[in-house]
């Protein structure tokens, strides 16, 4: 078997992975729900909870999926793993609703049923990982001191996987007057000894030597990419009223499971502690037998984000006389008190999407082409703020504050030049590159109502910033002819700088504002944003740069697609 991870091996090249043309990253998210401390709302049990996900779509919530029901439990962790396609460039707006549930299949309506619920985007969940909320009740009061866990994991096509399967034998019979209804709970043993349940398998009933359904976890839920990583799995007797009886257990890790393909034959001993402390002659309590192991394993965008990669954003404002006096109403930057102008619905719509990803929520806020204080000279990479120390602003809210804050104190100028503030960020890209990890990516959002007057030199920078970690989005602004900003944009061939050195990778996008005014915000986002995530792996395979793990460093080679299916 092929090792599982590393850094320094370049993986073979393939149409997922390649650079000149990698697959388009879709991905599916798993997302894992626990609960604390849950209101206990039945007079002689403890509440049944069941959680319920609900997805907004066009400002209506609806079910998408729900858990199962946990009887008689105030901190249930639930086995249903809830899979949802996964954007990049959309907000994609998700609500968890817990319940007590009463009966196998209806939510009660009475509000004595509802236990608490919380909102949050998925990129909040993909960006941080693992997320912890109180649970609030109707009109935003806490539900005691109820919390939800939800953990996320990205499992698709293209990232990685492993199929297993399991059964048993001889284990030892619980029941009275029949025989024991066996299920395997596999838990992953984290670097602070806490334990997250991977799998629990279907109960199988009334039987010694049970063989429990193939099932697939992600490489990253099972061993958070350690083939070394502890994991605990416990057997136990089915009871439905909760209260389990526990038959063995044992501990194994992912390396000791990938002997299967070398044809021997795994088995472990599920031993009930107790039982080996009081019995001289003791064994086991029966025998747990992994029958196949299926894997599978490529990078993805999502495995850089969960990795711990922050996405640093940076906006670049148009500020030249083109635009028009910002007192005249007929200005690209008049502000309007009733909605806000085409420089600003760009800029919330982009950067409502990237500040998910971005842990401090501090924004770079730039402008070019104007005449600024004290000395009113032009600048073609100024902070907005008018802090050359500190360019950031809090929050897509400060930069919009920002922004507005700017325009009565400086004169619109030109001409056009934005080679300047590409350059600069892409020095600063290039500074974290020197760390040799996938710790931060950066998207510069350019806002201009023109076609630029430094071409070749913006050209020249554009091709020098390819082999950085960064992503260009162009926005043009108002009704000016922008058919040569397209050169840019490289879909209609390699852009080249002036010498015609091509560049590494396709980093700019290029889209006029006009395309999409009676289109929601969220679509300019979307178009804007969706070649991102193929542009991050892009560059981090080109560098065979693997992701990060919060837990543990990645150490050994990558999987190229393995399949292995020995008989027992």
């Amino acid at each position: 078997m092929t090792p599982l991870l590393s850094l320094g091996t370049q993986r073979a090249t393939s149409p997922a992975t390649s650079l000149s043309g990698p697959a388009a990253c879709v991905s599916k998210v798993e997302l894992r729900v626990s609960c604390k401390a849950l209101l206990d709302r039945d007079t002689l049990n403890k509440s049944d909870p069941c959680v319920i996900l609900m997805v907004q779509t066009n400002g209506q919530w609806t079910e998408l999926d729900r858990t199962e029901v946990i009887k008689s439990n105030l901190h249930p962790v639930f086995a249903k793993v809830f899979s949802l396609d996964y954007y990049f460039e959309e907000v994609q707006k998700l609500r968890f609703e817990v319940y007590d549930i009463h009966g196998t299949h209806s939510i009660g309506t009475r509000d004595d049923d509802f236990l608490g619920g919380v909102e949050c985007t998925l990129g909040q969940i993909v960006a941080q990982k693992k997320m912890v909320k109180p649970l609030l009740l109707k009109y935003g009061k806490y539900a005691g001191k109820s919390t939800i866990t939800v953990h996320a994991e990205e499992i698709s096509g293209n990232n990685g996987y492993v199929e297993l399967s399991f059964c048993a034998k001889k284990l030892d019979d619980k029941d009275l007057f029949s025989k024991s209804d066996p299920f395997l709970e596999i838990y992953r043993i984290n670097d602070d000894d806490t334990e997250q349940l991977v799998h629990r398998t279907e109960v199988i009933k009334n039987n010694l030597n049970p063989v429990w359904e193939p099932f697939k976890v992600s490489l990253i839920s099972l061993c958070s990419c350690d083939d070394e990583r502890k994991l605990k799995c416990l057997v136990w007797d089915y009871d439905s009223r909760g209260k389990h009886d526990f038959i063995g257990e044992f501990y194994t890790t992912f390396r000791e499971l990938q002997k299967i393909s070398s044809g021997n034959k795994v088995t472990w001993d599920c031993v009930n502690p107790k039982y080996k402390q009081k019995k001289r002659n003791y064994k086991n309590s029966g025998v747990v037998i992994l029958s196949e192991l299926k894997l599978h394993r490529v990078y993805s965008f999502l495995d850089y984000i969960m990795g711990g990669c922050q996405i640093h954003f940076t906006v670049a404002i148009d500020f030249t006389a083109s635009n028009g006096d910002p007192r005249n109403s007929c200005s690209l930057h008049y502000i309007n008190p009733y909605q806000p102008n085409e420089y600003l619905k760009a800029l919330i719509a982009v950067g409502e999407i990237c500040q998910d990803y971005d842990s401090d929520k501090r924004f770079s806020a730039l402008g070019f082409g104007a005449r600024i204080p004290p000395n009113y000279e032009v600048s073609h990479d100024f902070a907005i703020n008018f802090n050359p120390e500190d360019d950031e602003c809090e929050e897509i809210q400060g930069v919009v504050e920002a922004y507005q804050n700017c325009l009565p104190k400086i004169q619109l100028y030109g001409p056009t030049n934005v080679s300047p503030i590409i350059t600069r960020i892409a020095k600063l890209a290039a500074g974290d590159g020197n760390i040799k990890d996938a710790s931060r990516y950066h998207i510069l959002l350019i806002l201009t109502d023109g076609v630029v007057t430094d071409m070749a030199d913006t050209r020249e920078a554009i091709v020098r910033a390819s082999y950085q970690p960064l992503s260009i989005i162009i926005v043009g602004v108002g009704n000016a002819d922008f058919t040569d900003m397209q050169i840019l944009d490289g879909d209609d061939g390699v852009l080249r700088s002036p010498k015609g050195e091509p560049v590494l990778r396709d980093i700019v996008q290029f889209v006029p504002f006009r395309d999409f005014k009676t289109a929601s915000p969220a679509a300019l986002a979307k178009c804007v944003l969706a070649e991102v995530p193929k542009q991050v792996v892009e560059y981090y395979s080109h560098k065979a740069i693997a992701p990060m793990c919060p837990l543990r460093d990645l150490r050994t080679p990558i999987l190229s697609p393995v399949a292995t299916t020995p008989t027992e």
